[in-house]
């Protein structure tokens, strides 16, 4: 029998839609570190075969990731079956529950990748799902050990067959929208910027989204376009279009520091990024791409790949700072250190979000030799000039909304900013872990001031440092 007809005739229909159990709520900040045990402390209280504890999907445009937790490690196969696509997952020793009867329920009419997800007894003793595929897709199937309050992981990332190329999404959007760019390119007249999108400030909001750049393997060549429009004031602050790429930290399984009320960082950090991104794109001669538009987790290093794929011009990453005491306040600035950090502060924030790779969950088997030795390559002193040149103008202009937690730029080794040939910063917004700052941070209007804020420490900087013609700059004619 092949595997094909095996998985239609032996997989039972979905049982029934039961709720699924509470999500855990991820301890704020450090603190997270201490309860590594506590997964542990969990699996050795429990008597019987491993159970599945709960099931998180996380749709995006980059991929969808579906998270099966569980309190003691699995024995499972996979397969891939065509016509149509499908992908199977085989679990041993597991009892088929109400979790895992749920699964069907759990996904949404406008996932991208995932038709429909089911769960059944295949033989004694043995779980199948039964993943159907709207398209062809790479899937990558991995186990993640507890940490934090995350006990047993498996991890079924769906990604496309064919990565969407950026560069393309952008140019389809500005064709759409009527951009200058394009007529600039064409040598029709130049035209007003359009404004920023209305959906935008929708998207803040948590309504629909639209579908993030995803990375591709081989950027095409660059040519310098120069843009015509005139700004209000004057010229444009630069005379080439710069690409500034936007990193919302955290995302999907990683919701980063989480505030006494219960707000989360990953929520804070893409909100802002939203209203930046819309600020810059309305500006003559920059556009913004964020690493992430929606609840996914992005690795570390493939935020960095991204920004490296567009040959972004900056690096902004958005966060915002925790504290093991709730008195801590203020926003700060970090560029890239090579010879340790500036304090022992500093040093713990770079450890607890160079983290993040741990808690959103990487799948280390998968090596991309050009990542690995742009991470490890330290010939970028030009770079953390600019850098630093960059965090100055942002932390002056965030010290005009809010109290600054130090005078001066600080530094540590953020994996997020090893960009070797982009200037590159990370700005903590604001103490999540402080609740008056948690109170200003999920506040709307406050959201749009540290956007704002960081727009001008752009704009100041790019005044100061114009941006070199490139012999490589992305191509949208």
């Amino acid at each position: 029998m092949s595997d094909s007809t095996r998985s239609h005739t032996d997989l039972p229909p979905p049982g029934e839609v039961t709720a699924s159990p509470a999500r855990r709520r991820v301890i704020a900040g450090g603190a997270s570190l201490l309860l590594l045990c506590s997964p542990w402390v969990r699996a050795a209280a429990r008597s019987g075969p491993p159970s599945i504890l709960a099931v998180r999907v996380w749709p995006a445009a980059d991929y969808t990731r579906v998270t099966l937790e569980h309190d003691a490690p699995l024995k499972y196969s996979y397969f891939a079956v065509k016509n149509p696509d499908r992908l199977v997952v085989d679990i041993e020793g597991i009892e088929l529950n109400a979790v895992l009867k749920s699964l069907a329920n759990k996904i949404g009419a406008d996932d991208p990748y995932i038709k429909l997800l089911r769960a059944g007894n295949y033989k004694p003793g043995v779980v199948r799902l039964v993943m159907d595929l709207k398209t062809e897709v790479a899937p990558q199937v991995f186990a993640l050990k507890p940490v934090g309050e995350y006990g047993h992981r498996l991890v079924l990332d769906i990604y496309p067959a064919v990565p969407a190329d950026p560069l393309m999404s952008l140019l389809d959007k500005r064709e759409v929208q009527g951009d200058p760019m394009q007529a600039a390119a064409r040598g029709d007249a130049p035209t007003a910027p359009e404004p920023a999108p209305a959906q935008t400030q929708a998207q803040v909001r948590g309504e629909p989204r639209r579908p993030v750049e995803a990375a591709p393997e081989n950027p095409p060549p660059q040519q310098q376009v120069a843009r015509e429009a005139p700004r209000k004031g004057g010229k444009p602050i630069v005379d080439r279009l710069v690409t500034v790429t936007l990193d919302p930290g955290h995302g999907g399984e990683d919701p980063g520091a989480v505030g006494q009320r219960g707000s989360q960082e990953k929520v804070v950090t893409l909100a802002i990024a939203r209203r930046l991104k819309a600020k810059l794109d309305a500006e003559p001669n920059m556009r913004a791409v964020l690493t992430r538009d929606s609840d996914f987790f992005v690795p570390l290093g493939t935020r960095v790949q991204k920004a490296r794929r567009l040959q972004a011009d900056l690096f902004v990453s958005i966060h915002a700072d925790a504290w093991v005491k709730p008195d801590a306040r203020g926003s700060s600035v970090f560029v890239l250190s090579e010879r340790g950090a500036s304090s022992a502060a500093a040093r713990y924030l770079a450890q607890k979000e160079n983290d993040a790779d741990l808690v959103g969950g990487v799948n280390f088997g998968v090596k991309d030799a050009h990542l690995a030795q742009t991470l490890l390559d330290l010939s970028q002193t030009a770079t953390n000039n600019d850098s630093l040149k960059l965090a100055k103008a942002v932390l002056k202009e965030m010290g005009g909304i809010n109290t600054l937690h130090k005078a001066g730029v600080e530094q540590a080794g953020f994996a997020v900013l090893k960009a070797p040939d982009i200037p590159s910063i990370l700005v903590e917004t604001a103490f999540i872990s402080n609740p008056e700052e948690e109170r200003r941070l999920v506040d709307e209007g406050y959201q749009d001031q540290v956007a704002e804020a960081i727009l001008r420490g752009i704009k100041a900087y790019f005044s100061k440092n114009p941006p070199l013609a490139k012999s490589k700059l992305a191509r949208l004619d």
